[in-house]
């Protein structure tokens, strides 16, 4: 093949193409990036930019046809680097709104991968482009889990705040690493050694953002059935450990054999069992399980095996682990919820998800998106009216200062409220407050008797953390004791109003 070189001018805008293939979609750089391939001026909108640069990488390869040199093995060197990632960028948007389709068509199928019509189509392009063609599956495989990590990540995340770019930005990196080509040459089938520790408050959406992680796995493309080995919607699993007791929760989490104990009518698969090769596991509430239930998850994650209650057999464990825990961060890092051993293997990513509070604060707008979104989900279509009205009742009701405490998921609620009785009240902080102020005038007073003030500090350690057994190893006393001054103290609240 004769070889073929690109002049000083196509290296440079080939180069910054080559740039914007590898940045992430959520990061100002590949806005700018996508701005300057389209010739555009920098007060254009972020979609003109993709649109106008998708447009003006085909023109160009276009050009590379007609000459003869649209072939990644008539070049050499970095230009035979540059190229390949031009068009692997230009088939993979030719293809995008294709890609959508799939991914709305998958999630109506469920659990049965779909036939992709535009397979053929799409690897021929990249074969005709001089592509191996041992290598064009991996590719087109990439290239949908690229499209469904957008689309997860940029529809189920709504928001433009700040903090929200940042959570976005992060989700992706968590994803595909910073590096989208070290992802390719080394990790895309690697990425189950990394786990993620997902942090915030409660009804934040950290089960959204696990779920956009988990669906945006790598799953191979079986080029004799013409679809993927497994359907994404079957990627995705999660566990809220707080709602099992301790006696239950190993056989949730590792499964159990028929007569490991009493109950253990048959054998039972735990989630990770359960868990497909190609998924990802959502372990939610992972700040509450015991110390014993630590050692045991970190086999999982040092080792990738476990034993089911009731046997030595071991099992493998191919997916990934995400957890999540509404814990303050300061008590992640200075021990008091993990086991450091379990902290360090855990936590290959930290990922704060941002309150709303924060959110609307940073970009007041983003309450309006949200409605919108939240509205539309619920009635299944948008209305500017409702959202008028929603925001009316707000604005009357809670204040524009309203923290919302619940979050987005307090959030839901209020839309609800609203459409069934015109009315929401929120969730004031006067009760937590004034049981705080409470205790404090009665040590300033020195009026409060000794069990009125430990039954009110138990109160608001419990409502803190969660848990009767957190309490008890706050305050030195036994778990019975603790139970019995909390009651007190809501008996007390009660009486008082």
């Amino acid at each position: 093949m004769k070889k073929a070189s690109l002049s000083p001018e196509e290296q440079n805008f080939f180069k910054t193409v080559h740039n914007a293939a590898f940045a992430n979609p959520f990061s100002d750089l590949r806005e700018k990036l996508d701005i300057k391939i389209a010739g555009l001026f920098s007060s254009a909108t972020r979609r003109e930019g993709i649109d106008q640069s998708i447009q003006e990488v085909s023109h160009r390869i276009s050009e590379l046809e007609k000459q003869g040199r649209a072939d990644i093995n008539a070049y050499e060197g970095q230009d035979k680097e540059i190229i390949t990632v031009v068009f692997l960028f230009d088939v993979f948007h030719k293809f995008r709104d294709d890609f959508d389709q799939l991914i709305k068509d998958q999630i109506k199928a469920g659990e049965t991968s779909v036939k992709v019509p535009f397979a053929e189509t799409a690897m021929r392009m990249l074969y005709d482009k001089g592509f191996d063609e041992k290598g064009i599956a991996h590719y087109f495989a990439l290239s949908y889990q690229l499209r469904r990590a957008f689309y997860f990540i940029s529809h189920s995340l709504v928001g433009s705040s700040l903090c929200m770019k940042t959570l976005k930005k992060h989700l992706w990196y968590n994803v595909f690493t910073y590096n989208i080509d070290l992802y390719h040459r080394f990790l895309w089938n690697k990425m189950e050694d990394f786990s993620t520790l997902l942090l915030g408050e409660t009804g934040t959406g950290k089960g959204t953002a696990a779920k956009a992680i988990g669906s945006s796995g790598y799953i191979p493309f079986d080029e004799k059935k013409q679809c993927f080995e497994q359907s994404f919607t079957e990627a995705f699993s999660s566990l809220n450990l707080s709602q099992y007791p301790e006696t239950l929760l190993e056989s949730e989490l590792f499964g159990h054999t028929k007569g490991a104990f009493t109950g253990a009518v048959d054998d039972y698969k735990g989630v990770f069992d359960r868990c497909s090769s190609h998924g990802s596991i959502l372990l939610d509430e992972i700040g509450e399980i015991p110390s014993h239930v630590q050692i045991k998850l970190l086999r999982v994650l040092q080792e990738r095996s476990f034993s089911p209650v009731g046997t030595h057999a071991v099992s493998r464990f191919n997916g990934r682990v995400i957890a999540a825990t509404n814990r303050p961060k300061k008590d992640i890092l200075n021990g008091t919820v993990f086991r450091d051993d379990f902290y360090y293997r855990l936590c290959s990513d930290i990922i704060d998800v941002p309150p709303l509070r924060t959110r609307i604060k940073e970009a007041p707008a983003e309450l309006d998106e949200l409605l919108d979104f939240t509205i539309e989900r619920m009635t299944g279509t948008r209305s500017e009216k409702l959202i008028h009205k929603v925001k009316r009742i707000i604005d009357r009701r809670l204040g524009k200062n309203y923290e919302w405490p619940g979050n987005v998921r307090e959030l839901e609620q209020c839309v609800r409220s609203v459409l069934l009785r015109r009315d929401y009240k929120g969730k004031q902080k006067e009760e937590t407050g004034s049981l705080n102020q409470e205790l404090i005038e009665g040590i300033r007073n020195r009026n409060i008797s000794a069990p009125s003030l430990l039954s009110g500090y138990c109160r608001l350690l419990y409502d803190e953390t969660g848990s009767y057994e957190k309490v008890a190893k706050l305050t030195g006393l036994d778990r019975r004791t603790i139970k019995k001054y909390i009651m007190t103290a809501q008996k007390e609240e009660i009486h008082h109003v």
